[in-house]
């Protein structure tokens, strides 16, 4: 039996049924399953899913995959992330569904519960405006702080490490963070350390000891410290001579550890470090991108892979005859075509939770037993979906006018010759520390089954290809990124894949300022534009939305940008109206707080000022993207309706 039989026996969701439902529907329907785990000891699987609008946390037997408990919080309270902290206990964060914002709210609820659902109790937060913050082992005090779960401590029965971001105090403003060890059955607690930067990110060692934090200061420059006798020592002793530097995992003998890095502007490598000396050797480098991702062996605590994304993902091997390593190779073989990521194992080993995902499927998670080499199917992401009749994603390399090469991608309608197709460009977030891949995108999938070819961009300034090239984006938001992007699109009508007289373009965030920035430069390439959730007045960043409410998101912006008002005028849709012959539409959510409702409403003024006529969908009670399925569906419906004529479908 799956889990997905399961779940439809014990009728835990009406799931929609794909013939029964439009194509928008089955599109924007979110993960239905997520956060599969196995416990330390093996017996029981958990997994979150979706009831009723909200997740749910459940837990099975992993034998026999028969109900021992369901977590489910009444009104607006949903689970969020979990961890399984010993063999029979699971600690969970508790988040709200404000409205319907793009993000559940997390106030900092971290709630312990038994397998079988007994000795439930709050470690951290609030219940229903009662205080349940656990005491002080030594004071009987109470924390106004959010908490994360930062260490389980699979081998402790008693106890695991969480991070607490304090609500007020020095540290408030900047985000900087306290670490406790707490008791998991009565959530008493014993301060551990405090970071001595913002925005830590800690590393602790095999015996859950804090050892290393990261993190960035206001002028968002990453600053590491390493812990001596409880004394937070900077590395600026050391000499490591590394930007952008992320600790990994300890490499085994509690004196070095794996880092990621970059050094004079080149592609992230992967370092192995020593503690006393700060010596530094190179473990992995790829010569064009960064690690996409790492991966870090569960019973060792040691990053044994790191995968890359150049084009169609490959995997480098701290050693490749480790045998994790070995493991991994064997999975990749058994998957084909999939991107292979172990989740989830328990503490021996023999079982593990394995996840698998390409561009034409989202997901699938199977139960893998070592011992007897047998790989048993849980469930898939999405079943909805009729994965033989997804698009494929094929990316290409293309070079700019000024000599820049760029990398791009191309998800082609199935079963269509791939000739003077119609076209949407759909240009990325961020625009920095961001970057598109070769993965299952629900919206392109969307338009390529209406026969529609669909072209993202890693232009200039994208995360992912070094500092240098994500660095030649600042100060350019306006003009060469825009420029790389309308490159792409003349390349492909170039090479005869495109029609020339049907294209159009559709982004979010940043995505939705390109959108409108680049039909402004190039008016005659594009019939139609779409800015979901965009930023329209660059000046306007710097006195409305979340980024410039900090010292560090300031520095941000004015690093990235310019304080030129000349030049931010230059580069915003709001005052570039002028040069627009698109059909525009503009799509927003009414609590945006990173790009807040002003920027639509500037757009809005100025294309009533200058009498240009424009449609509109703002949804009152979303955030920064659409969290509600329905409320995607209509965003999808209402984008497809728009696309339709403009090209020519």
């Amino acid at each position: 039996m799956t889990l997905r039989r399961l779940f439809a026996a014990v009728a835990l969701c009406a799931l929609t049924q794909a013939h029964a439902a439009s194509p928008e529907q089955v599109f924007a329907r979110g993960s239905q399953f997520s956060q599969v785990k196995l416990s330390p000891g093996g017996e029981y699987l958990s997994a979150i899913t979706k009831h009723e609008g909200k997740n749910k946390l459940l837990i099975l037997d992993t034998e026999t995959l028969k109900m021992k408990h369901a977590v489910f919080f009444p009104r607006n309270a949903q689970v969020g992330t979990y961890a399984w902290v010993n063999d029979e206990r699971i600690v969970l964060a508790k988040e709200y569904l404000k409205g319907w914002s793009d993000h559940p709210i997390y106030y900092g609820e971290l709630y312990a519960v038994n397998a079988d659902g007994s000795r439930s109790t709050y470690l951290f937060g609030y219940n229903s405006g009662e205080q349940q913050t656990g005491s002080n082992l030594k004071k009987n005090t109470a924390i106004q702080a959010t908490a994360y779960i930062l260490d389980p401590l699979h081998d402790d029965e008693k106890f695991m490490l969480v991070e607490a971001l304090p609500w007020s105090g020095a540290n408030w403003q900047e985000g900087g963070a306290d670490v406790y060890k707490v008791d998991v059955y009565r959530g008493t607690r014993k301060k551990v350390t405090r970071a001595p930067i913002s925005y830590a990110r800690f590393l602790t060692d095999s015996k859950g000891e804090v050892r290393v934090v990261s993190g960035e200061d206001k002028n968002n420059d990453t600053q590491v410290y390493f812990r001596n006798d409880g004394d937070w020592i900077s590395s600026d002793k050391l000499n490591i001579g590394l930007d952008n530097f992320v600790p990994l995992s300890f490499a085994g003998d509690e004196q070095s550890f794996y880092a990621a890095g970059t050094e004079q502007g080149q592609t992230q490598g992967v370092y192995k470090i020593n503690l006393q000396s700060g010596e530094k050797t190179k473990v992995i480098q790829d010569d064009r991108v960064d690690p996409a991702n790492f991966w870090i062996n569960e019973q060792t605590n040691q990053l044994y892979a790191v995968e890359f994304a150049d084009g169609y993902p490959t995997y480098a091997f701290v050693d490749s005859k480790d045998e994790r390593s070995q493991l991994l190779k064997s999975l990749l073989a058994t998957l084909p075509g999939h991107q292979v990521q172990i989740v989830s194992e328990d503490r021996t080993g023999n079982l593990l939770v394995v996840f698998a995902a390409n561009d034409r499927n989202p997901g699938d998670y199977y139960l893998f037993d070592r011992k007897n080499n047998k790989m048993r199917y849980l469930v898939s992401v999405n079943d909805a979906l009729d994965l033989d009749k997804m698009a494929e994603v094929k990316p290409f390399d293309f070079t700019a006018r000024d000599g820049t090469k760029i990398q791009a991608y191309l998800t082609l309608p199935q079963g269509v010759d791939a000739k003077n197709l119609p076209l949407v460009v759909n240009p990325h977030g961020g625009p920095h520390f961001v970057r598109d891949s070769w993965s299952f995108d629900a919206q392109n999938q969307l338009l390529a089954s209406q026969g529609i070819a669909v072209l993202q961009v890693n232009f200039r300034g994208s995360g992912g290809y070094g500092r240098a090239f994500e660095e030649a984006g600042y100060g350019k938001w306006g003009s060469d990124i825009q420029h790389d992007i309308i490159d792409a699109t003349r390349q492909v009508i170039a090479d005869g894949t495109v029609d020339k007289d049907r294209i159009c373009i559709v982004g979010g965030s940043f995505g939705g300022y390109s959108a409108l920035q680049s039909s402004a430069l190039a008016p005659d390439l594009f019939k139609c534009a779409i800015g979901f959730a965009g930023v329209y007045d660059l000046e306007l960043m710097f006195k409305e939305g979340d980024v410039q409410t900090r010292d560090a998101g300031m520095a941000y912006l004015k690093k990235v940008l310019t304080q030129d008002k000349t030049l931010l005028k230059s580069m915003s849709p709001t005052h570039n109206v002028d040069k627009l012959k698109a059909s525009i539409l503009l799509v927003h959510g009414g609590n945006d707080e990173r790009a807040p409702i002003e920027q639509y409403e500037a757009m809005a003024d100025a294309l009533k000022k200058a009498n240009y006529p424009f449609k509109s969908l703002v949804m009152d009670d979303e955030g920064h993207g659409f969290y509600n399925e329905a409320h995607r569906a209509k965003y999808y419906a209402e984008m497809m309706d728009f696309l339709k004529p403009h090209l020519k479908l």
